[in-house]
């Protein structure tokens, strides 16, 4: 029987593997930061590791463990993107303390929540990449990429030394019911019915739905070929911002009301009023190529952007 470690335990990713995994009859052990905090779910081992550090002590959450799923991350902030000593210290140190930790007791495969940003912030026609692949040379451009950036480059080194078996596994926009941060804020938008300048958008993005990503990591954790090796991961059904919104309004019966506006002006508002990487996210194109992921360990996602999105608004 596998015995599987998820840090981040409860967290939105943490916790829908949880409850995935239980299905597995595994050992599943939960770190989190404070016990009090959290619902507890039946046949789930729930450890509190308190604020993750490059001091903390993994040893009793270790013990006995064959994969740790590492979800556990100081999350991109839009207005803290300058920040690079705490990304670093959260992202990177710790995620290198915890691989060491993890090869010393003998784990042997480490699966590691990277983001897509680690290749880049954009894709499309008016830059250098069209779309975004596993061959590509890393170009992470803000704090919480470069330290996504750093934990790989450790975890390598580890894997190297130490014979950890690592997967690396590249995350476009998560979506699904418990989503935070950009996601919710337009769900609201939605839901308060203003008016939304974006009817000239004709970006492309790559999303991963919730349960279309725990399907892949848990094929990270069985199958043989995840050794190693890098993962760029999506729906394969690229929208863009505009459809995105339609997607979720139609889904939850409301009507949106997009109007045409000029983006270079929405860019230019943008930055003058402090938003520019709002916008930029909202107007440029990021899209990924799923197919190493999918011909390497036979994954392929099964539930559609459409009913990914409609999952949004129903908690399992």
């Amino acid at each position: 029987m596998k015995k599987i470690l998820v840090t981040g335990a409860s967290g939105f990713i943490g916790k829908a593997l949880l409850r995935r995994l239980i299905k597995e009859s595994w050992f599943i052990r939960g770190s989190v930061r404070n016990l009090e905090k959290i619902k507890i779910e039946k046949d789930i081992e729930y450890i509190s590791t308190g604020d993750i550090t490059p001091e903390t002590d993994w040893k009793e959450a270790l013990e006995k463990i064959d994969c740790i799923i590492h979800c556990a991350a100081k999350v991109h902030e839009i207005n803290k993107e300058k920040d690079l000593i705490s990304y670093n210290l959260v992202n990177a140190k710790s995620t290198k303390n915890l691989a060491e930790q993890a090869a010393k007791q003998g784990v042997r495969r480490f699966i590691f929540l990277s983001s897509i940003k680690v290749n880049g912030e954009n894709t499309g026609e008016n830059y250098e990449k069209k779309i975004f692949t596993n061959k590509d040379m890393p170009n992470p451009q803000d704090a919480y990429s470069i330290s996504k950036f750093e934990a790989e480059k450790a975890l390598w080194e580890i894997a190297l030394k130490k014979g950890l078996e690592v997967v690396i596994v590249r995350l476009p926009l998560v979506y699904g019911y418990g989503v935070k941060g950009n996601l919710e804020r337009l769900k609201n938008l939605i839901y308060s019915g203003i008016p939304l300048p974006l009817k000239l958008v004709n970006n492309k993005r790559s999303l991963i739905g919730i349960d279309n990503l725990i399907e892949a990591l848990i094929c990270c954790i069985k199958h043989p070929n995840a050794k190693n090796k890098t993962f760029l991961i999506s729906d394969d059904d690229d929208v863009s911002t505009s459809q995105l919104i339609k997607h979720m309004a139609m889904v939850n019966g409301r009507s949106v009301r997009l109007f045409s506006f000029p983006i270079s002006l929405l860019k230019l508002f943008g930055h003058v009023l402090g938003k520019k990487s709002e916008i930029d996210r909202l107007t440029e194109s990021l899209q990924l190529d799923s197919k190493y992921i999918q011909q390497t360990i036979n994954w392929k996602p099964a539930v559609s952007v459409t009913e990914g999105i409609r999952r949004m608004y129903i908690e399992k």
